[in-house]
């Protein structure tokens, strides 16, 4: 239940509309929903303006399923991360408008698809390799309602591939920085903008690469400032942290332009 959403029960209640015991039975499973294996957070919509996100892997899919459905019968948007194709058919046997992210390895939904989304966040990707990890941090900030300029394939082997993009990266509010092998191109993009940049180190590189240890090291230990660092492979929350960053850039008299996923 999001807050316009609990704004008119309160109001139909007090109005006389509803009575108290109706509105009772709606709020049963707010804030929360207990079930065998999971309890699920409807109150986060109304904390963080966003569902509770399902993290998929370890799941069965019959859990997925059950999970999501539960979320898609309150809520007009949700997320699912770390997701296989047999987790979604699954949880698409029971709500019939969920769609799969093949790059990005997510589940989503999105009921209010014309919703305008605010500019500002920039997602770059070092390489096409980095693309799983990016795909899902612009997916994440999609469905918060930000659009994501993405810029891919701009790693440090080829520096010159970067400079066009330069005037873009420096009218951003925030930006997704995704790398792996050595992981330097959070460091070099932080020493061109004065925005908060966002790393996040992939586990993709050979054996010395520790499976993304390597580029993390590195990332946490940049000498440029303005650099925040997430785990490994986690593309969710360098696309949540963005997004939560760029609402308070945003003015509030702004019309955002639209974009799709």
């Amino acid at each position: 239940m999001d807050e316009h959403t609990l704004r008119a029960l309160l109001a139909d209640v007090a109005r006389g509309r509803l009575s108290v015991e109706a509105a009772l039975e709606r709020l049963h499973a707010w804030p929360y929903e207990a079930l065998e294996f999971a309890v699920i957070d409807h109150h986060r919509e109304l904390r963080w303006g966003f569902p509770e996100v399902v993290y998929c892997e370890g799941k069965t899919p019959e859990q997925v399923a059950e999970i999501v459905a539960r979320l898609a019968a309150r809520h007009a948007r949700l997320l699912g991360t770390r997701a296989t194709r047999e987790q979604y058919e699954a949880a698409r046997a029971r709500v019939a408008d969920l769609a799969y992210h093949e790059t990005a390895r997510a589940l989503w939904l999105d009921r209010e698809p014309d919703h305008p989304r605010r500019p500002g966040v920039i997602v770059v990707a070092a390489g096409t390799s980095d693309l799983p990890v990016a795909e899902e941090a612009a997916l994440t900030l999609h469905l918060m309602g930000h659009e994501a300029h993405r810029i891919y394939d701009v790693g440090v082997a080829g520096l010159h591939r970067l400079v066009p993009h330069i005037p873009a990266l420096r009218r951003a509010n925030a930006i997704v920085v995704v790398a792996g092998m050595e992981g330097a191109l959070p460091s070099v993009v932080a020493g061109l903008v004065d925005a908060p940049v966002i790393a996040v180190p992939t586990s993709v590189g050979y054996g010395a690469h520790f499976g993304g240890l390597a580029p993390l090291l590195a990332m946490l230990n940049s000498c440029a400032t303005g650099v925040a660092v997430v785990n490994i492979d986690n593309g969710f929350g360098a696309g949540y942290l963005a997004a939560t960053i760029n609402v308070r850039c945003s003015p509030p008299d702004d019309e955002p332009r639209r974009s799709s996923p």
